[in-house]
């Protein structure tokens, strides 16, 4: 690659373009599937299909602990994950604005192959366009990608798993993600760094350990309040969590009381939520906690029994005792996070 900043040039399907695709996306996403560089990519596969989809627009693209190459893949794969699916092929397609530093470029392609290898899903396919800049004075990136994954026999995962009494577990503690991408914004001196991260190593050892997972959700936008009221509206089940057992690192708690910001409606990128039979919790922990990123697992509420108790429901235990009905977030969640 002998440019140093993208041109129109390099979205119009020529030569430009093929030099763009062979010195930046190929040297770095290249397997056996992907070389082909054929119109659709062939691969193997049989059983029941996972499939999703995802846009990331992060403004700025490299931010403290990551940036839209790791982040892109980490949100696909962790959406496959959720589903009880084992991810397995990725597609990977930008759209560069004219004036992008091709080394930028590069670092965040080479971030996402890195991402890609450690969560063990392949790119087999991708596509590049070109559009003028907008303004932006190193221009701007967005990055769609499409991801599929194979649901092992027997595994079903969803809201409708859930009964009362089941526990409900968090990987680890709230709002890095969010915090990190807008103390990046705001020019803020901290030591908050994204926690974005694939999770197929912990979703692997909780089904390998037997584990009855009734449902899971990773922790993104709307924060974990959002995720939770959707999990008791589409199960019917009231859910109560406990607020001295959410776990909240102490610069990000320093840094919500400055900016009045709640953790439980800010997003991360490599936590998730997980509901699970009670008999299973401390074998569920321990899965957890020995894998990559979940050292800070804990429990933090229940499935609430119907007696007395309003159906669909999240509510929130206070430190006194005192029950508080949460909601999913309303309006823009300040930054954009993703």
């Amino acid at each position: 690659m002998t440019e140093s900043f993208i041109k129109m040039a390099h979205g119009s399907g020529g030569q430009s373009t093929s030099e763009l695709i062979a010195g930046i996306f190929a040297k770095y996403f290249h397997n056996e599937y992907l070389d082909a560089m054929g119109d659709a990519a062939v691969v193997p596969g049989s059983g029941r299909i996972a499939m999703t989809t995802d846009s990331f627009v992060v403004t700025p693209y490299f931010y403290p602990g990551g940036d839209i190459g790791r982040l892109c893949i980490c949100g696909t794969v962790n959406d496959l994950l959720m589903s009880g699916a084992v991810p397995k092929y990725l597609t990977f397609g930008c759209i560069l604005e004219e004036g992008m530093p091709t080394d930028a470029l590069e670092k965040i392609v080479q971030s996402a192959a890195q991402t890609a290898a450690e969560a063990g899903i392949q790119i087999v396919a991708g596509d590049t366009k070109v559009i003028e800049n907008s303004g932006h004075p190193e221009g701007g990136i967005i990055i769609n990608t499409a991801g599929v994954g194979f649901v092992p026999e027997g595994r079903s995962v969803g809201a409708d798993q859930i009964r009362e009494g089941d526990a409900v577990i968090i990987s680890g503690t709230l709002g890095e993600h969010h915090a990190a991408i807008l103390g990046k914004r705001m020019g803020l001196e901290n030591t908050i760094q994204s926690d974005n991260a694939p999770l197929g190593e912990m979703t692997s050892a909780l089904f390998a350990a037997g584990v009855r997972v009734r449902a899971m959700r990773d922790v993104t936008r709307g924060g974990l309040g959002t995720v939770m009221h959707e999990f008791a509206s589409e199960s019917g089940k009231t859910i109560i969590l406990e607020e001295k057992a959410l776990p909240v690192r102490r610069d990000v708690r320093d840094f919500c009381g400055i900016l009045g910001l709640d953790p439980l409606y800010m997003g991360n990128e490599g936590k998730m939520a997980v509901v699970v039979d009670p008999a299973d919790t401390e074998k569920a922990l321990e899965a957890i906690r020995g894998s990559r990123y979940g050292q800070d697992a804990a429990v933090i509420g229940e499935v609430a029994a119907a007696e007395n108790m309003p159906e669909g429901r999240l509510l929130l235990r206070t430190p006194v005792g005192g029950l508080r009905v949460l909601g999913p977030l309303y309006g823009e969640g300040l930054p954009r996070i993703c």
